[in-house]
């Protein structure tokens, strides 16, 4: 492994580019080096940083706070009877090793695994070990019901609200044809990474290093689009990206197109509940029926809130019932909003404007449960 240090079956450094920013990671157990050459490609691949030891570490806390326990198949008579603990895996390559069960028991292995079969499931887990895998970020995603809805206003507002709350918060742009929501937060030209640096991701992304990566505005993140050319994003990359991002806790709010491709229809799966952002004008309600159809295919809870000024005869519970969607609530107008960007000033910045009531009392309601019942 170029430019490890091992010191006493330890890796102590690694002074690689691709190690910085690495975490802790799990303690590994084998003599096996060609077994041990794929555990630390794997975690390398998991943005893990592991500890090697040949038997049981002789500090036994080595053993019991490491996050994930590998045991090489060659080593478990080495282990067995050390102090039983959850995360140890049985890791090994021979697929047709009857006894392997037996010994797996004998250490109080969670999981037997034979390479390379299962090295997606066990990049997978190291990555959670080394991150700390705690409550999913809810994540609400905002469509709008028709073009000029105002959901990008509303999604801006609802990051910048709960980043204000003090809530771990990022704000993913779902929707390439938007003009960039870091416009609209005013820090297009803040540094960071955009859409297209992630547009080749598969498999896993560490939400350490997205968070970490991105521009930093209003105290959330954001993920938007360059100004450069279109880029498609294709289904897996928005999977697990947004994964990513959930994993990390705290909001993700999600501004989506009107279109369900499938990288959208992705970003749907994984939504706690979404918001159709409808204007209270006849054909209006005719667009975002048409919507409410196509993203309801993917995505169980979505709800309507519904914009004024209001056309004569309607008001937000006829529009929510003639879309037959629940009503998530009425989004009042902000007069001056224009010209307060214009100034610098997000959408939701004015605590006391009219989008920022509404969007604190939705995350009040939210994040206790009842708007996500």
């Amino acid at each position: 492994m170029e430019g490890a240090e091992i010191m006493d079956g330890r890796i102590v450094s690694d002074r690689s580019p691709s190690a910085r920013g690495r975490r802790s990671g799990p303690l590994i157990v084998t003599e096996d080096e060609a077994l041990l050459d794929d555990l630390l490609r794997l975690c390398a691949a998991a943005g893990a940083e592991p500890e090697v030891h040949h038997s049981v570490p002789e500090r036994r806390s080595g053993w019991e706070s490491a996050p994930l326990v590998l045991v090489g198949d060659d080593a478990a008579a080495r282990v067995r009877g050390a102090a039983r603990r959850r995360g140890v895996l049985l890791v090994g390559r021979d697929q047709d090793d009857p006894g392997v069960w037996q010994r797996a028991v004998e250490i109080g292995a969670d999981h037997v695994l034979r390479l390379p079969d299962a090295e997606q499931w066990l990049v997978d887990r190291i990555a959670d070990a080394a991150e700390g895998v705690g409550r999913p970020a809810l994540t609400v995603g905002v469509v709008g019901g028709r073009g000029g809805a105002g959901a990008s206003t509303l999604a801006c507002a609802l990051a910048v609200t709960a980043a204000r709350a003090g809530r771990r918060t990022m704000l993913i742009d779902g929707d390439p044809l938007g003009g960039g929501l870091d416009v609209l937060l005013g820090g297009e030209q803040t540094e960071g990474r955009r859409w297209p640096d992630f547009a080749a991701s598969r498999g896993r992304v560490a939400g350490g290093a997205l968070e970490e990566s991105l521009p930093h505005l209003h105290a959330l993140r954001v993920l938007s689009w360059d100004r450069g050319d279109s880029v498609a994003i294709p289904a897996e990359a928005m999977r697990a990206v947004l994964a990513a991002a959930r994993r990390r806790g705290g909001v993700v709010v999600v501004d989506l197109p009107r279109r369900v491709d499938d990288a959208v229809a992705e970003a749907l799966a994984q939504l706690d509940l979404g918001l159709l952002v409808v204007p209270a004008e006849l054909r209006a309600v005719a667009a975002a029926n048409r919507v409410a159809s196509s993203v309801g295919m993917v995505l169980r809870d979505l709800r309507a809130v519904v914009r004024g000024p209001y056309a004569a005869g309607l008001d937000e519970q006829w529009v929510a019932a003639a879309l037959g969607l629940p009503l998530a609530g009425e989004l009042p107008v902000e007069y001056g909003l224009l010209e307060a960007q214009e100034k610098g000033a997000p959408p939701g910045s004015e605590v006391r404007g009219p989008l920022s009531r509404f969007c604190t009392a939705f995350w009040e309601q939210a994040l206790t449960g009842g708007a996500v019942a």
